[in-house]
């Protein structure tokens, strides 16, 4: 069968996104071959726009188009609470909780040795400096809350922050991790499982 270049190349760029299959980016790159033209320059003119237009928070590192994002311009929310996250897409998930009013920090990722990710790789100076430099201000951070993901590297990367933060007389929480609410216990894995049982809650 005769190759098309510019599709294959096309296909190839998709399954380079996250999630995304040789299976699923044929049928993404087929269904941009068969929109209208007007949608495929709309696609890539959204595309330039985000990559030329948006850049990150100057304070908490959550993707802006301005100096500041939303969250850190609204003067509503506690200053004195910081939670801390691996990307910006976590801080969407816990705004649709309506469970925290507080501030966020964005670290870009988790430690992960084998992927060559080190702590210099990450937001977590800035977290340090951040931490410092509000100590001395009417509105000190008081608790750091760690919401980063139940794997290996986000139980490192809460470990090794929690080491640098100790002695600032903060309180350092993670949010719970276990059992999902309607969850059937049958199908829930040893080590969710486990982390439910230590992270039990008296009656």
């Amino acid at each position: 069968m005769l190759k098309i270049e510019a599709l294959e190349r096309l296909i190839h760029e998709l399954t380079r996104l996250p999630g995304i299959g040789p299976k699923t980016a044929q049928r993404l790159a087929y269904h941009i071959l068969k929109s209208p033209a007007e949608y495929g320059q709309r696609l890539s003119a959204a595309l330039i726009d985000v990559k030329a237009n948006i850049k990150m928070c100057a304070e908490c590192f959550n993707f802006t188009d301005h100096d500041s994002c939303f969250y850190c311009l609204d003067p509503h929310r506690h200053e004195e609470s910081l939670c801390v996250v691996e990307e910006p897409s976590d801080i969407a998930s816990i705004e649709k909780s309506q469970g925290f009013r507080g501030r966020y920090h964005v670290l870009h990722g988790a430690i992960s040795p084998l992927d060559g990710i080190g702590p210099d790789q990450l937001k977590i100076r800035d977290l340090l400096n951040r931490v410092e430099r509000k100590m001395d201000t009417p509105h000190p951070i008081r608790e750091i809350i760690f919401a980063l993901d139940s794997d290996l590297e986000g139980d490192t990367t809460v470990l090794y922050i929690s080491r640098l933060l100790q002695g600032k007389g903060l309180k350092l929480s993670r949010i719970a991790q276990g059992i999902p609410l309607g969850s059937d216990i049958d199908y829930i894995d040893d080590r969710t499982i486990n982390r439910a049982l230590l992270n039990r809650t008296e009656l």
